[in-house]
């Protein structure tokens, strides 16, 4: 079996399979991926006005975050970023190359 070219990248079918068990657990309304270098909208699954609300600001406020955190401590990186509010719960895990967002509803989450 051949090795992937660059081996931080993860297979095409690798990524589908996690975008889906993401999408499938309880309380998720949609999950968006970003290009960090070029601001593109990989990967959506919310309709394209709210897919362009996320993919415009929530890149940047996990520049702000990681920025925070490496204010406070230099050897330190941001990870992951939780936001909750009354209606949704935001996650964001800040990558390099991109960033994922999940949307969920924290009532239908919290109630398994």
């Amino acid at each position: 079996m051949s090795k992937p070219a660059c081996p931080h990248l993860r297979p095409q079918s690798d990524v589908e399979a996690t975008l889906a068990r993401v999408q499938n657990h309880k309380g998720v309304l949609g999950t968006v991926v970003v290009d960090n270098a070029t601001g593109i909208t990989l990967r959506t699954t919310l309709d394209e006005a709210l897919t362009k609300q996320y993919a415009d600001m929530i890149p940047d406020l996990g520049v702000l975050a990681r920025n925070m955190v490496r204010d406070i401590d230099p050897m330190n990186d941001l990870e992951f970023l939780r936001i909750r509010s009354y209606k949704h719960e935001i996650m964001v895990a800040a990558k390099p190359d991109f960033t994922l967002i999940v949307i969920q509803d924290p009532a239908a989450a919290s109630s398994l």
